[in-house]
């Protein structure tokens, strides 16, 4: 990447010593590559950290690719006045290469919910959607869905008629009751009898709104805004979403050029290193699920994330109403705890709980811990994942977010929450200086 955008500049000239020293409150472009051709990072600033802080960004980064705990990883920060830093390290894949870009492609599985989330409040907005109302009947497991109580002594499943029906405020917080067999044991169950289909059409875990369970309502969200606006959800999110935004490498199908930028998945094994998957291309569809399977890049990903950090608005490019991404953070799941997943497949994921002992609660598309994280970011901080350990945060009132990728199984990683974790914590110390 030649070219860094902040706000509504651009910028291809890197300031020397000299002009950083000679123009107080100018632009710092910092730069720094790896002896071994496999790192580079870039730090832009107008009035945020200064250079101390971020060798020892990079310095990080690189030894934990170094050490092969996770086998190649972007991680891009910025504040409202534009992006701070961005370093890309390792390999796209073990043992072969090429070395890890700031333009690589990364699988970024559930976070395409907050995506899915920003579509269905462009329809809320237009009032094609309500948040309270029932949701349009596509589908059976929508209009007349059923509960599960248990399992006979046959192993038939007790089915029941739901006691309310499902709005969209439901799916979009995951209070509707539909789950995902990888964290939920009766679930798996009935799948495993039953079969699936995409979504899963399974019955409810819980009536509507009476609990918190991650689930597969966001890929009914989807079905939901193709139905209303009558396009798939890819080519909704290119009109609506990515082709305003500018965010070029995020499709659910990637062009032949971006799957030859595509980082490898990499499974880690008992004894902690990593075999490296093979790579498989994600083809077009007649159908795109709302919950997972989006490809994309970190500075594609943080254009979104700074998007919904600017209010709605980018570059004169406006998605959302201000007041509509403010009510997307906000909490909207009231007391009810947004629990500790458990996982039911350990080689697909470890249990999640990514702030032990904080109360978390859930917005429309984010979840948010309630009380202070432990790294740096504010109460009412929003965040998500992907099952392939990507991860994004927003924190709305210190005005600073960040996004970092790589590609491992299963989800909760060690080593990359632990790189996520002090990343996180550079950025925040560098933001105070």
């Amino acid at each position: 990447m030649t070219e860094l955008q902040i706000g509504e500049h651009m910028t291809t000239r890197r300031p020397s010593r000299r002009d950083l020293l000679r123009t107080a409150g100018a632009l710092a472009v910092v730069k720094s590559v790896s002896a071994s051709g496999t790192g580079v990072s870039r730090a832009e600033e107008t009035k945020g950290p200064r250079g101390p802080s971020l060798p020892k960004i990079d310095a990080a980064l690189r030894a934990a690719t170094d050490a092969k705990q996770v086998p190649g990883v972007v991680a891009m920060a910025v504040t409202d006045q534009g992006i701070i830093y961005e370093g890309a390290f390792g390999m796209r894949r073990l043992g072969k290469g090429p070395a890890m870009t700031l333009d690589t492609v990364f699988r970024i599985a559930s976070m395409i919910k907050p995506v899915t989330s920003v579509a269905a409040m462009q329809l809320v907005e237009q009032g094609k959607l309500k948040l309270d109302d029932p949701v349009p009947n596509l589908d059976p497991a929508l209009g007349d869905p059923q509960v599960l109580e248990g399992f006979d002594g046959s192993g038939a499943p007790q089915l029941r008629r739901a006691r309310r029906p499902i709005t969209l405020r439901h799916l979009l917080t995951h209070t509707s009751g539909f789950s995902y067999a990888l964290w939920d044991v009766n679930t798996a169950r009935y799948l495993k009898t039953h079969g699936s289909a995409a979504p899963p059409r399974t019955p409810l875990m819980f009536d509507p709104g009476t609990r918190w369970e991650y689930g597969v309502g966001l890929d009914w969200v989807g079905r939901l805004v193709e139905a209303i606006s009558g396009q798939t959800l890819r080519a909704y999110f290119r009109e609506y979403i990515l082709g305003p935004l500018g965010m070029k490498d995020t499709d659910f199908a990637p062009s032949e050029q971006q799957h030859m930028r595509q980082a490898s998945l990499h499974a880690r094994k008992p004894d902690d290193s990593l075999e490296p998957q093979p790579l498989k291309r994600a083809v077009a569809r007649k159908s795109y699920s709302g919950g997972a399977n989006l490809c994309s890049t970190a500075p594609d990903y943080l254009t979104f994330i700074r998007m919904l950090l600017h209010e709605g608005s980018l570059n004169g490019v406006r998605i959302l109403r201000p007041e509509t991404v403010a009510l997307m953070g906000q909490n909207q799941i009231g007391d009810t705890e947004a629990r500790i997943l458990k996982t039911t497949v350990p080689a697909l994921s470890n249990d999640v709980d990514f702030f032990p002992g904080i109360n978390l609660r859930w917005g429309f598309g984010h979840m948010i811990n309630m009380q202070p994280g432990p790294d740096g970011r504010s109460a009412g901080s929003l965040t998500w994942a992907g099952l392939l350990n990507t991860y994004y945060w927003i924190d709305p009132s210190k005005r600073v977010a960040g996004v970092i990728m790589t590609q491992i199984l299963p989800f909760a990683d060690k080593f990359a929450l632990r790189l996520y974790r002090q990343f996180e914590r550079d950025i925040y110390n560098a933001v105070k200086r």
